[in-house]
């Protein structure tokens, strides 16, 4: 059981936190349900949780630029 804030802030108990793995900044959604009040968790931002997945430090970058330039020099060559 929990009790309400005077804003109407509840906490959600740690172990059910965890189970539905809700940390600081997840996002619910809350909404009643006939005579209940539902907290259901949302599945996380796919965009925020990619961010830094590919950390590169430009490696790829350099490579594509790389490829391009090759590209272009061919080109050149073809043209004569």
């Amino acid at each position: 059981m929990v009790t309400s804030t005077v804003k109407g802030q509840i906490v959600i108990p740690a172990d059910i936190r965890k189970k539905f793995n809700i940390k600081s900044r997840s996002r619910v959604n809350v909404y009643d349900e006939g005579n209940k009040i539902i907290v259901e968790p949302l599945p996380d931002d796919p965009i925020q949780e990619g961010r830094g997945m590919l950390k590169t430090r430009g490696h790829i970058l350099k490579a594509l630029v790389g490829i391009r330039r090759e590209k272009r020099n061919n080109e050149k060559i073809c043209d004569g």
